[in-house]
């Protein structure tokens, strides 16, 4: 099959493509790399901070891909399967970044996790102008990768994963070889944690709300 003829079959679906690449149709792999290229690189770059290094975790992904596709037991969606590899393939420029040896994506994120280790705020106070106003502004932008970039390894990637880019919490728990009430409580620690360091910068100082002064449920 040719690319055009793939390509004027716009609702043929993941799970369709992944058999015919599987099958060696050239084609179809093309169109999922066209599907996906630009989510991987995203994430990717959302993860590592680097063109660059983006750019190389999303070659190397869809390499791993190519490799590995007649392995892809399906178990799991294609997309959760994608999003494993290239997580994989970014964590393991961030080890090498910081000297430390490559480890499994297992060692790299799992760690049990309950409410009592989530931290109380110790920055509270309502925003001085509303979402939808922060959204107009320029900088809303660079302020939350800013904050983003702040956040450890582990809790970045599954904000990333779950509110970035919509991966539900039963694909983010496959995509990390996590539990579901891990990924419940790292995001929640993420978003507690974005909102903190949003609010000192965005929140209003004389609205501020001292520590004790609320109740963590």
């Amino acid at each position: 099959m040719l690319p055009a003829d793939i390509a004027m079959q716009p609702d043929i679906t993941n799970d369709e493509l992944v058999r015919r690449a599987k099958a060696g149709d050239l084609a179809a792999f093309e169109e999922l790399t066209s599907r996906h290229e630009r989510q991987i690189y995203s994430l990717a770059y959302r993860i590592l901070q680097n063109p660059h290094d983006a750019e190389d975790v999303t070659q190397q992904a869809f390499l791993s891909v190519v490799e590995n596709l007649a392995k892809f037991r399906e178990e799991s969606s294609f997309t959760t399967w994608l999003y494993r590899i290239a997580t994989f393939a970014a964590l393991k420029v961030i080890r090498k970044r910081k000297g430390l040896p490559t480890v499994s994506l297992e060692a790299a994120t799992e760690a049990d996790e309950d409410f009592d280790s989530i931290p109380h705020p110790e920055y509270i106070a309502d925003w001085k102008q509303s979402p939808e106003q922060l959204v107009e502004r320029n900088e809303t932008r660079q302020l939350l990768d800013d904050a983003l970039a702040q956040l450890d390894e582990k809790h970045r990637l599954v904000f990333l994963l779950r509110d970035v880019e919509g991966l539900s919490g039963h694909e983010t728990a496959k995509a990390l070889s996590l539990t579901e009430s891990n990924v419940k409580m790292r995001l929640l620690r993420a978003r507690l944690q974005l909102r903190e360091r949003l609010t000192r910068v965005l929140g209003d100082p004389f609205a501020q709300i001292k520590r004790g002064e609320h109740h963590h449920e």
